[in-house]
C-alpha cells in the first residue's frame, strides 16, 4: 500500500472524498484553518457556512437523516463546540450518523486554560459515541476513518474529533485503508425458531417499527414481512414514515399526545414484536405502555438497545434488512387478518377529519396539505403543539418523508428543512415550526437565501412557548410566569434577509401564499398568525384550566 506525504488537514479531506462525502456544514474558526484551506482546493466538496453552529449541526443532522449518509461538520473550540452539542445530542438520541471536527488549542496550550479551551472529548462523552482526539498526525487516516465506521456500524450516531491546530500543519506519510462496508448481522436460526414458537401461539401481535428501519433503508421489507402474515404496525416517535399509513396494516403512531384507540392497539396485544427501535419514553408513553402479561420479541442492531426499557422474551442482534428477509422463512399460521383490520379502522376512527369553518387554522391548513402535497414532500418540524396536527393527521404514505427529532429539540424546523433539502433536491421540503422554536436558529434562512436553497418554513405563531404552557395550565392553572412571547413579524424578518415572506390570518390567505411559494422556488416564510387559545389539537387553555380545577 502507497504512503502520501501531506499534513493532516489535506488527509482528512482525503478521508471526506473516500467516504464519498459532498457537503459539509460549518462556522469558520481560526484553529481549524489548515482544514478550510485544504477544503478551497477539493472542488468535489460544498462547503455550507451557517450563522451559528446549533443552526450548522441541526443542518448536519437534517442531511444525514436524508441522504442516509454521515453529517460532517466543522467548527472551532470550545465556544462553538458549545453551541453545536444541541445537534450533537440529536444525532445520538436520534441515531443519526454524524463526523464532528472540532478545532483546538495548540497542543502546548493543552491543560493550561488556553484561549476558548475545552477538554472536548471529556465533553461530549456521554452524546457521542467516540470522543477523540488527534495527537499525531500520522495516525489521520486511522482516526478519521475509524470515526466514519464507529458513526454508521450498529447504532449510527455522532463522533466527535478534536484537533489541535498544530496537529493539522504537520505533514507525514499518510496511509489509508479501506472503506468497509456497514455490518448488516442476521439473526441465527435458533433465534428465528424461538420467534416462530411465540408467534404461532400469538392471538392479536402487533409490530412497533423505529429508526432502524429507516437506517438500514428497509421499509419496504417492513411493508412485505406484515403483508406477509397480516400483523398490525405502529410506528415509533417520529418514525412515521417507516410504513405507509394509509396502509390497511397500519394501526397509528405512538407520540406525544397519542389518541386511546391507538394505545388500545398496543395495550390488547398479546405479542409486541418490536422491530429497530429502542422503546424510548415517548414510545412507550413514560414506559408504561407495555405491560408484563405480553410477550415481547426485541430485535435491534445495538445489543445495548435490546432490555434498556423492557426485558425481552426474545432479544436479537441483528440489522432490520437482514432479519425480514429471514424472518419471511417463519413457519407461522397468519390468521391475524380480522385483528389486525379492526385495528386499522381504531386508527381510521382517531385521526378523521372533518373541517368546519370555526375550526383553528391549524386544522384547515393541514387539511389542505393534505390535499395537495405530493406524496413525496418531505416535511420536517420543529419541537412543538403545533406539530400535534401534523403527527395526528399527516398521512406519510411515502418513506424518507419525514424529518424531526426525537430529542425534542427546539430550533430544529428550519435548518433541518435546509440539510434535508440539500440532501433531496428535487424533494419539495416543507418545514414546520412555532414562533418559539423559529426564532432559536431563524438566522439561517440568510444561509438558505444565500446559497439558494429553496425551502418552505411555516411559523405558527401564537406569541406564546406554547408547549410548557399547556403543561404550566396544567399542573399550575392560571399562574402563566415565562411562557409568554412578544409580537414579531416573521415576514419581514423573511424579506429583510433576501427571502419571501408572506402574513396570513387565514386559511384562504394561506392557500394564495402556499400556491405562490411553491412557484417561486426560492427560500420562503409562511407566517401563519393563530389562537392563542387552541393550546393543542384537542385542548384549549379554558379547558385545561377547567380539567385542572376539578382535580
Amino acid at each position: 500500500m502507497t504512503k502520501t506525504k501531506e499534513s493532516a488537514a489535506k488527509a482528512i479531506i482525503t478521508c471526506l472524498k473516500k467516504e464519498n462525502i459532498e457537503r459539509v456544514f460549518c462556522v469558520p474558526g481560526e484553529s481549524y484553518l489548515p482544514v478550510l484551506d485544504a477544503l478551497y482546493d477539493e472542488s468535489t466538496i460544498q462547503v455550507i457556512s451557517a450563522r451559528h453552529e446549533g443552526g450548522a449541526s441541526f443542518m448536519a443532522e437534517g442531511y444525514a437523516k436524508s441522504a442516509l449518509k454521515p453529517g460532517v461538520l466543522l467548527a472551532t473550540r470550545g465556544v462553538g463546540a458549545a453551541n453545536l452539542s444541541i445537534g450533537v445530542h440529536t444525532a445520538y438520541q436520534d441515531s443519526t450518523p454524524m463526523v464532528v471536527f472540532l478545532g483546538q488549542v495548540h497542543s502546548k496550550f493543552r491543560g493550561r486554560e488556553g484561549f476558548q479551551e475545552v477538554d472536548l472529548d471529556q465533553y461530549f462523552q456521554s452524546i457521542a459515541k467516540w470522543t477523540v482526539e488527534l495527537k499525531d498526525a500520522e495516525r489521520t487516516p486511522e482516526i478519521v476513518q475509524r470515526a466514519f465506521r464507529i458513526a454508521k456500524s450498529g447504532r449510527p450516531g455522532p463522533v466527535i474529533i478534536s484537533l489541535p491546530e498544530d496537529v493539522l500543519k504537520e505533514e507525514a506519510y499518510m496511509q489509508y485503508g479501506p472503506v468497509i462496508p456497514r455490518p448488516a448481522p442476521a439473526p441465527s436460526p435458533a433465534e428465528l425458531k424461538q420467534v416462530e414458537m411465540l408467534l404461532s401461539k400469538a392471538k392479536q401481535p402487533i409490530i412497533i417499527a423505529g429508526g432502524g428501519v429507516k437506517n438500514a433503508n428497509a421499509e419496504p421489507c417492513l411493508k412485505k414481512f406484515a403483508e406477509t402474515f397480516n400483523i398490525p404496525v405502529l410506528t415509533a416517535f417520529r418514525r412515521h414514515d417507516v410504513f405507509p399509513n394509509d396502509h390497511l396494516l397500519y394501526a397509528g403512531h405512538l407520540g406525544l399526545g397519542t389518541s386511546k384507540e391507538v394505545l388500545d392497539t398496543v395495550k390488547l396485544a398479546d405479542v409486541v414484536l418490536a422491530l429497530g427501535t429502542r422503546l424510548s419514553e415517548v414510545t412507550t408513553q413514560d414506559y408504561a405502555l407495555l405491560s408484563s402479561n405480553q410477550r415481547l420479541i426485541h430485535i435491534d442492531i445495538d445489543y445495548n438497545s435490546i432490555g434498556k426499557s423492557f426485558a425481552p422474551d426474545i432479544g436479537i442482534v441483528a440489522d432490520m434488512k437482514e432479519a425480514f428477509d429471514q424472518l419471511q422463512t417463519v413457519n407461522v399460521m397468519h390468521a391475524w387478518s380480522d385483528w389486525a383490520f379492526d385495528r386499522n379502522a381504531a386508527y381510521a376512527r382517531s385521526c378523521r377529519l372533518d373541517v368546519k369553518e370555526t375550526d383553528p387554522i391549524n386544522t384547515q391548513i393541514i387539511e389542505y396539505l393534505i390535499k395537495i402535497l405530493p406524496e413525496n414532500t418531505v416535511i420536517t418540524n420543529d419541537a412543538g403543539n403545533f406539530a400535534g396536527w401534523v403527527h395526528h393527521f399527516y398521512p406519510f404514505k411515502v418513506a424518507h418523508t419525514y424529518v424531526g427529532p426525537t430529542s425534542g429539540a427546539m430550533g430544529y424546523g428550519l435548518p433541518g428543512a435546509i440539510g434535508a433539502k440539500l440532501a433531496l433536491p428535487d424533494r419539495l421540503v416543507v418545514g414546520f415550526s412555532g414562533d418559539g422554536g423559529f426564532m432559536m436558529t431563524c438566522q439561517e434562512l440568510e444561509t438558505a437565501v444565500r446559497y439558494d436553497i429553496p425551502v418552505i418554513c411555516l411559523v405558527f405563531n401564537n406569541k406564546m412557548y406554547g408547549t410548557i404552557r399547556m403543561h404550566q395550565e396544567m399542573h399550575f392553572p392560571e399562574k402563566v410566569i415565562a411562557t409568554d412571547l412578544g409580537d414579531v413579524s416573521f415576514k419581514d424578518m423573511a424579506i429583510s434577509v433576501g427571502a419571501i415572506g408572506y402574513r396570513v390570518a387565514s386559511s384562504q390567505e394561506f392557500k394564495v401564499a402556499f400556491a405562490e411559494a411553491c412557484q417561486l422556488r426560492k427560500p420562503v416564510v409562511i407566517e401563519i398568525l393563530t389562537d392563542p387559545e387552541q393550546i393543542s389539537v384537542s385542548s384549549t387553555i379554558t379547558q385545561l384550566r377547567e380539567r385542572s380545577m376539578k382535580q
